[in-house]
């Protein structure tokens, strides 16, 4: 037997939550892999039919999940996730690029640097998509910690680039903050250390 509800609590990093059915009583826990379709990732407030079953322990769990059509209701708040302001996301690029070129010729910083961004940008990628991938499959997932400090190496805008592509990291509203502030502390410190002032400090 079917039973339809929506996705109260969801832990992203560990790949579980709690389904409220529709007709009340107990939440029902959900894995990842109880989902039908694991391509896209829960979200909290998503609409679900599923089915039943008892663990071992006699505990009730979700089996066959199936995400269903948001009602027209909800499309609001889905079109303001993050993932839907991916044009502000690659603005950020574009403007780094625009410091970067100006900070090249006026300061002269060394070529290798840009290549260094590069290098760690397609490294951060990677682990985003490797971490996508884990979660989907119910893996061993690259920790949060992990792909914030890659993205303050200077991998952040490979990380844009895989948040938007991916659909992945884009939403939860804990994991944008620290990203976004450690973008915000790889830019100034790339500023610091390329000004001439910081010449001057260290001789």
């Amino acid at each position: 037997m079917r039973f339809e509800g929506k996705l109260t609590s969801w832990n992203d990093e560990r790949g579980f939550g709690f389904i409220e059915p529709t007709l009340g009583g107990q939440q029902i826990f959900v894995h990842i892999k109880s989902f039908d379709n694991r391509s896209r990732r829960p979200e909290i407030g998503l609409p679900v039919s599923f089915e039943v079953e008892s663990d071992a322990e006699g505990k009730k769990r979700a089996r066959r999940v199936q995400a269903l059509r948001a009602s027209r209701s909800t499309r609001p708040n889905r079109d303001k996730s993050p993932a839907q302001w991916g044009t502000a996301s690659y603005f950020a690029i574009l403007l780094f690029l625009v410091v970067f070129a100006v900070a090249a010729i006026v300061w002269r910083v060394p070529g290798w640097v840009g290549l260094a961004y590069l290098i760690v940008s397609v490294i951060c990628f990677i682990a985003y998509a490797i971490d996508k991938s884990a979660a989907v499959a119910g893996r061993r997932r690259i920790s949060e910690s992990t792909l914030i400090f890659l993205g303050f190496a200077g991998g952040w805008p490979g990380a844009i680039i895989a948040q938007q592509l991916l659909r992945h990291k884009s939403i939860k509203a804990e994991f944008r903050s620290a990203f976004w502030g450690s973008v915000l502390l790889n830019v100034i410190f790339f500023v610091g250390i390329s000004s001439p002032l910081f010449s001057k400090l260290s001789t």
